[in-house]
């Protein structure tokens, strides 16, 4: 069950604020949408934006001005956090693109991180699932677009989820990760050394 906390009109529209108490990640999470005025007659379809590092998801919302768009081509627009918050993980807050604000997308396996940062199935199954349930949404119908360590996200999650969205974009996204500091750094953290050695074998 999620709770509306804020909603504002917007170009004919209305920007909303959701929080809600995630299985997935075992905590309260935030995220907004954009739900444009014709979803109050009939079911729109989704688009789902992946923030890059140390965003929230405010961000997109805030700084896109994809509103306009969004309300002229009847498409609902969904901007989830991009990690857990407040779990009290040691070290979740000491750096900008590890912990807070950069889950990197994936399901953590390493024990430290592993009960709370499985951002992978919450923006896959979980969050989907809510938003369906509680928006006038087009079930099935979404895409997934991203920014940076969000396109990284957004391109993942499309392919390894063949039907499951209508198209895919990103924005100057960490195509690479295995072979950048900041993806080296996220994944073997999350993932472990171990697992960090198999992807960099796979390419």
């Amino acid at each position: 069950m999620s709770k509306l906390i804020s909603s504002v009109k917007c170009f004919g529209g209305a920007v909303q604020k959701f929080v809600h108490q995630s299985k997935v990640v075992q905590c309260e999470m935030t995220f907004t949408a954009f739900v444009p005025s014709k979803a109050a007659v009939q079911k729109v379809p989704a688009l789902y934006y992946l923030s890059g590092l140390t965003c929230s998801p405010e961000n997109f919302i805030t700084k896109a001005g994809a509103f306009a768009a969004a309300e002229k081509h009847g498409i609902a627009l969904i901007a989830p956090d991009t990690s857990p918050r407040d779990v009290n993980i040691e070290g979740e807050d000491d750096s900008y693109d590890f912990g807070s604000a950069a889950g990197f997308y994936v399901d953590a396996t390493e024990p430290k991180w592993a009960k709370h940062y499985n951002m992978y199935s919450y923006v896959v199954s979980e969050l989907p699932e809510l938003v369906e349930e509680h928006l006038p949404l087009i079930e099935g119908n979404k895409s997934i677009f991203g920014h940076s360590m969000g396109g990284h996200g957004a391109l993942t999650i499309y392919l390894k989820n063949p039907g499951a969205y209508k198209s895919v974009s990103a924005f100057s996204p960490i195509c690479n990760p295995t072979d950048c500091p900041w993806g080296v750094k996220a994944f073997s953290g999350y993932l472990g050394e171990d697992n960090m050695e198999v992807k960099r074998e796979r390419g």
